[in-house]
């Protein structure tokens, strides 16, 4: 559960609920729903789904599959397809897809009609505990990643298991570097377990992979709880995302998946915590060695330095002109500060 007074939500999680149609109605309070997704899910799960939907009836958009397809372009034909199929104020929206269809979803739910409500469905592992929970919705600009969006929170969100099966390996392992973004941010227990069950969660063993998602789930729950907006401690869960997404921005969206450029974007952070004073090289050789046990890349190649700090410079977390970098002190502990000197940024990026 995310505890946001009247419009806390839950979060299921657990396996074959994508065939609970009770789970979804009971989320839906009008007669009509659009449902948004991709080539590639609508072809694995879009029919169970309407199934699922019992009498509601539903229209759906599907869009190309990848993060260049999350821009302006593509929500403004969402919004199209829901003006001409006549969708009000009282439709819900429905994700389902990996982030960039949660994203998108949830930015065209929070304006259409200045506020529809939506459903979360992530059939990606990065989308389960990450992006689906907290009500960050957003599309990309070509200067900077999720630049144009809102906090908007879905009525609830549901992490269905199975769906985690038909993900190509290199898509889960993704997904496998936000899990480890939350012990390193908030749970020195939850790492080492990481550590000790990395063949468990490569293998995707159900028990393991369970409590890898509830564990995340709720660190992030907890956080959203206590900051919605990111006034204050929600800025810990961009632990290592200042660094990659500039990665991701300077290489257009084609070389890194999001989770692959968050693992580089740790190691990045965790070695300009190394230099700002505050964390020690046992922890960050920690951090590279479990990233790198479970399938994630932890150096980037062929990266204009002088780019890659452009980008950060149009980063979110510049306030007043001052680049926010969250830092760590440990395994399980970090702090936001912008009072580090700029050689430390150029020692990460020569490095």
């Amino acid at each position: 559960m995310v505890d946001l007074g009247e419009r806390s939500y839950p979060i299921y999680i657990g396996a074959g609920l994508l065939e609970r149609g009770d789970l979804l109605i009971r989320h839906i309070r009008g007669a009509r729903v659009a449902i948004v997704t991709n080539e590639t899910v609508a072809s694995l799960y879009l029919e169970t789904l309407r199934v699922s939907l019992g009498n509601i009836a539903s229209d759906v958009f599907t869009m190309p599959d990848g993060e260049a397809h999350k821009n302006l372009a593509t929500y403004t034909e969402i919004m199209d397809f829901l003006l001409s199929h006549r969708h009000e104020r009282t439709t819900t929206l429905i994700a389902l897809g990996g982030g960039v269809v949660g994203d998108i979803t949830g930015f065209a739910a929070a304006t259409y009609q200045r506020g529809v409500e939506f459903l979360q469905i992530p059939t990606t592992l990065l989308a389960q505990v990450d992006s689906s929970v907290g009500g960050k919705t957003a599309v990309n600009h070509p200067s900077g990643k999720n630049m144009i969006g809102a906090f908007y929170q879905p009525r609830c969100v549901i992490a269905d298991m199975d769906v985690l099966g038909t993900l190509a390996k290199r898509e889960y392992a993704a997904g496998l570097a936000e899990v480890v973004k939350y012990g390193m941010i908030w749970d020195a227990e939850f790492f080492e377990w990481l550590e000790g069950s990395a063949a468990a969660l490569n293998a995707r063993e159900g028990d393991a992979l369970t409590y890898a998602v509830e564990a995340s789930c709720r660190v992030k729950a907890q956080v959203v709880a206590s900051d919605e907006t990111e006034r204050g401690l929600r800025a810990i869960l961009n632990f290592g995302h200042t660094f990659g997404h500039a990665l991701e921005t300077v290489t257009r969206y084609e070389r890194y998946l999001h989770g692959e450029a968050v693992a580089i974007g740790m190691v990045m952070a965790a070695r300009a915590s190394v230099a700002y004073g505050t964390l020690d090289d046992n922890a960050v050789e920690r951090l590279k060695s479990l990233l790198a046990s479970l399938g994630l890349p932890v150096t980037a190649q062929s990266v204009d330095r002088e780019a890659l700090r452009e980008a950060m410079g149009m980063d979110k977390k510049v306030v007043g002109g001052r680049l926010r970098l969250v830092l760590s002190r440990d395994v399980g502990s970090v702090f936001v500060s912008d009072d580090f000197q700029s050689s430390i940024i150029d020692a990460v990026l020569t490095d």
